[in-house]
């Protein structure tokens, strides 16, 4: 394997250096300069494109050189119905970082885009909507929010990860659901479980389409709504966080009247809730996952809302 750390640079003096390590691809890379309640950072995204060697040895090679990790492209945790769910060969990939804290975005989603829902609510009226969440197991949070909201929901949990037309309506069922699978799911490799490396351009049509049809709003994770999507995707609103240029571009070509995200730009894109939970982490000066509230607090003090974007 050639140097990890071919060509990276170290923050400059008196900056925050978050890196996010993933296993998407590294077309999706960016780094940038921000200023967050007077600290200065540098916010960063490495992709591995599927190779699980070289992200081990990233994490590895990079700490206690940075001030917090975010881990994409793969869930450490799943927040679901209370209890954490734990990747057990995640885990093993991340544990070259005894120093540098290790983020997933697992406990900013059930903060942020809990708050994100809430917020929307005036402008939507989610009782009013009918929301198809391609994957909820992933985004607890947020399927929590949207059916106390009164949205109309299906959670295509099984729809596409299983590729059986068994839609799940409620809240309730979900978390029975998530409750039988999880403690097996969490056992099985993580691209069983999300696309990584090139999977993550591959397209696949199934026995979700009409759901599409069927949904004002598509929420959830940027690369699921890419994945399962129908070609005509017009009038519809998506609910996402990660965003690049390519995916406005995608989400013009296919119709989307209305994206909003729940993270907040920066530079050029949005980048995921792992990267902000890190960069929370590296505000605190700790060095381990804040609590709900805690993030909650970051959360009002930078003024984070929705962006709403009429396509």
């Amino acid at each position: 394997m050639t140097d990890p750390l071919q060509g990276w640079q170290p923050a400059p003096a008196g900056h925050k250096h978050v890196v996010s390590v993933s296993l998407g691809g590294s077309a999706r890379n960016a780094r940038e300069t921000t200023t967050v309640l007077g600290q200065p950072f540098i916010i960063e995204r490495i992709g591995t494109d599927g190779d699980t060697r070289k992200m081990a040895a990233l994490f590895q090679a990079l700490d206690g050189r940075v001030d917090a990790f975010g881990l994409g492209g793969a869930d450490l945790y799943l927040l679901a119905g209370g209890k954490r769910y734990t990747f057990t060969n995640v885990r093993k990939l991340v544990a070259g970082a005894r120093i540098t804290p290790v983020l997933d975005g697992s406990g900013l989603k059930n903060t942020l885009e809990r708050d994100a829902v809430t917020q929307l609510d005036p402008v939507l009226n989610w009782r009013t909507r009918r929301v198809l969440m391609v994957s909820a197991v992933d985004r607890f949070g947020m399927a929590e929010a949207l059916a106390e909201h009164g949205a109309d929901m299906v959670f295509g949990d099984i729809v596409f990860g299983l590729n059986v037309d068994r839609p799940l309506r409620s809240i309730t069922s979900l978390q029975r659901v998530a409750r039988l699978i999880l403690p097996a799911l969490t056992r099985l490799p993580q691209d069983w479980f999300y696309p990584t490396g090139a999977k993550q351009d591959t397209s696949v049509q199934g026995k979700g389409t009409r759901y599409y049809a069927w949904a004002d709003v598509i929420a959830g994770d940027t690369l699921y709504v890419k994945r399962y999507a129908p070609q005509d995707l017009s009038g519809k609103t998506i609910l996402t966080q990660t965003i690049t240029p390519a995916d406005r571009d995608w989400m013009k070509a296919r119709g989307v009247a209305r994206l909003i995200t729940t993270t907040p730009r920066m530079g050029s894109r949005n980048f995921a809730t792992n990267v902000l939970e890190a960069m929370f982490v590296a505000l605190s000066g700790r060095r381990e996952a804040l609590t709900g509230p805690e993030y909650l607090e970051y959360i009002r003090q930078v003024g984070f809302k929705p962006e709403i974007n009429e396509l």
